[in-house]
């Protein structure tokens, strides 16, 4: 594979307006899948962006119309930012565990 795969995920949390603080679910379980296993992560450059559209280094990477994170931008072209497909692709690719359900 040439080049890494890159992640482009949000931010760990944002605060609104009123000072409440909120995460990402599909964000937090990749996170945690990160976390757990980093000698597999290591293999892979992990993007923190904003919260606030638009996201430019992911627009920059995949277009305006795919800022839905996280995303796995594939080294040798092509993406996934759908959750089951990107833990899917973190196992194939990476041989990061499944998901048990």
């Amino acid at each position: 594979m040439a080049g890494r795969d890159r992640l482009f995920i949000l931010e760990r949390t944002k605060t609104d307006a009123d000072g409440a603080q909120f995460y990402c679910r599909d964000c937090i379980e990749i996170d945690g899948l990160l976390a757990m296993f980093p000698d597999l992560s290591a293999n892979i450059e992990v993007v923190r962006v904003p919260w606030p559209r638009p996201r430019q280094a992911v627009v920059d990477a995949i277009g305006e119309e795919n800022q839905n994170l996280p995303a796995l931008v594939f080294a040798e072209g092509g993406f996934v930012n759908d959750q089951d497909d990107l833990l899917a692709a973190l196992h194939q690719r990476h041989g990061f565990p499944r998901r048990s359900s």
